[in-house]
């Protein structure tokens, strides 16, 4: 199964990026030119661009940090030529005084039960959610459901300690859950 994203989507996703990076980074600026955090920030952007674009890697498992010209990598990587590639993609960049490469190669059983855990995950939600919807005693539409390897977490607004208790109890009755943060707030109208 490939998680490739479609050059549409790539692009806007990137012009997302580059509008907020842009934003970010003219308030960070001062009137003697950009400070130390100003410019991690833009090798930052550059660095998620760079990998964004690459068609070779799946930049959603990859993590960028940057500290004072230092860019560190994290995530997961589905090969070492991915882990070699992201680095030496981030290596070219302006301004890149290090690369710390701290990727994961996840091996292909490693893949193949992420893989079904997130399938899992997207039944457990889909599970959660509809039961919320379907009980008349709970306002299922202001409650939104995560989760995450088997943890549901569920937030949002209810009208009454019970209606918070029946949600986190449907929840939790949901097969294949493993526990439920509960992050409901009860707001009386």
């Amino acid at each position: 199964m490939n998680n490739k994203l479609s050059t549409l989507t790539r692009t806007v996703i990137l012009a997302c990026g580059v509008t907020a990076f842009s934003a970010m980074a003219s308030t960070q600026a001062t009137s003697n030119g950009w400070t130390d955090d100003a410019h991690d920030a833009w090798i930052d952007g550059k660095a998620e661009a760079t990998l964004l674009f690459n068609g070779d890697l799946n930049s959603f498992d990859i993590n960028t940090d940057v500290k004072d010209g230092v860019v560190y990598l994290t995530g997961d990587v589905d090969s070492q030529v991915e882990k070699r590639l992201a680095s030496e993609l981030v290596r070219n960049i302006d301004g890149v005084k290090e690369v710390d490469n701290t990727l994961t190669v996840m091996d292909k059983e490693q893949q193949d039960s992420s893989i079904s855990q997130n399938v899992l995950d997207a039944k457990i939600a889909t599970v959660v959610k509809t039961s919320l919807l379907l009980d008349p005693e709970v306002n299922g539409t202001d409650i939104n459901v995560d989760v995450d390897q088997g943890v549901v977490t569920l937030k949002g607004d209810v009208t009454s300690d019970e209606m918070q208790q029946l949600a986190v109890m449907l929840a939790k009755n949901t097969d294949d859950v493993k526990k439920v943060s509960d992050e409901l707030e009860v707001v009386t109208q």
